[in-house]
């Protein structure tokens, strides 16, 4: 069935966070965008990710004047323990210049949600059900996105740009040719059990033990995001409810509160950057380009930063003709990504290694918590931490 034929300046594929950031951007400074998602609206609204903003994010969101689209009930990334060997131990760090991370919580899809109808509001263009997306001639003068709407029509877009933030396993970025693309990856050995759970958090915070690392982190009143260490080659049939629980309370050395369970997976933790980020008129952002692992909550972080990035070097190029912004955006994204993945690789091991003694072994497991004595006594690696932590570094 033959469709339409149209022209815009960006076609931006994904509706996550980085593809709706970008669209508003664009949408405020007058640049036309056409926003293609695979899902269908109910789909993306109710799909249940993490949400860690840190100060870093909060300040691109409300510098672009989207600060209304962090409303819907944000928890407050603060006030949680930390438990060695099942006692809550004093934690006392510094955020930042100003003493604060500034950081909340807010649930992906709350967030997605509100960028969502922040940019159909503002007559953003944004078509769900997109499927079989088509990047055509990426590397020449005027690129082509082809897609089939749910009727079966074949609709034809002609750009100047593609902005690809459709994810690890989306078109985009195996839209460029593989011998173009670097993958840099490392596997770190185990996986993380993660829990959806509709109870009060109590208590919150992470747990460092000899069993493996723990997690209870607050999502909302009644909500709580539970994560346990496990061997990398576990499934979840391997988890029974009544095992989270007891595990939990192993890992925490205390009664936890317990209750339903919505959803339970098993994720391989694991590091991976692409480069470079661009090729010809196509530009991968976010987990299209890169994965850090949950243990560092840096996810929207980089996916923020590559928008930030993109949606200058567009801005410049439209309204400037200035062109060099987009030569120097794959450099320029990942000079600053390769220092969150080191943070998110340090932070990462020395979260495991200073409990879990089967992966590196005893010496590893000294060495991990002589650093975290040092991050907490040392006012400089304390200094340190709280600026990565809050994404300022």
């Amino acid at each position: 069935m033959t469709g339409t034929r149209e022209n815009t300046p960006v076609v931006i594929v994904g509706a996550g966070v980085a593809g709706l950031t970008l669209g508003n951007i664009l949408l405020r400074n007058g640049v036309g965008c056409v926003v293609l998602e695979k899902r269908s609206r109910a789909h993306v609204d109710q799909r249940q990710r993490a949400g860690v903003i840190d100060s870093f994010g909060i300040g691109i969101i409300r510098e672009r004047g989207l600060g209304k689209v962090l409303e819907g009930d944000p928890v407050p990334q603060d006030g949680a323990g930390f438990f060695i060997d099942g006692q809550e131990m004093p934690m006392d760090i510094e955020h930042g210049e100003d003493g604060e991370d500034g950081g909340i919580f807010i649930p992906q899809h709350v967030l997605v949600r509100n960028l969502t109808d922040t940019f159909l509001t503002e007559g953003g263009d944004l078509r769900y059900e997109a499927r079989d997306v088509a990047l055509e001639d990426v590397d020449g003068e005027q690129p082509t996105v082809r897609y089939q709407s749910t009727d079966g029509a074949t609709h034809v877009i002609d750009c100047d740009f593609i902005a690809g933030a459709d994810g690890f396993h989306g078109v985009s970025r195996s839209s460029i040719p593989a011998d173009v693309l670097t993958e840099y990856s490392y596997e770190y050995g185990y996986s993380w059990l993660t829990v959806w759970a509709a109870v009060a958090t109590d208590p919150a915070g992470m747990a460092i033990h000899e069993r493996g690392l723990g997690g209870m982190i607050p999502r909302g009143p009644d909500a709580t995001r539970i994560y346990l260490q496990c061997p990398v080659d576990d499934t979840t049939e391997q988890w029974p409810d009544e095992r989270i629980w007891s595990e939990l309370e192993a890992r925490f050395g205390t009664p936890v509160n317990s209750g339903e369970i919505l959803s339970k997976q098993v994720i391989p933790l694991r590091s991976v950057v692409f480069d470079p980020m661009s090729y010809g008129k196509l530009f991968l952002l976010g987990d299209a380009a890169h994965i850090v692992p949950p243990m560092s909550a840096k996810g929207i972080h980089l996916a923020l930063h590559d928008t930030d990035v993109f949606a200058r070097a567009v801005l410049a190029h439209i309204q400037k003709g200035d062109a060099s912004l987009l030569k120097s955006y794959s450099s320029d994204c990942l000079g600053h990504i390769w220092n969150y993945q080191a943070f998110a690789a340090w932070i990462t091991d020395l979260m495991h290694n200073a409990g879990d003694t089967s992966y590196e072994g005893e010496f590893r497991k000294q060495v991990a918590r002589a650093e975290m004595t040092r991050m907490f006594a040392s006012p400089t690696a304390n200094k340190l931490f709280g600026e990565l932590t809050a994404g300022t570094n």
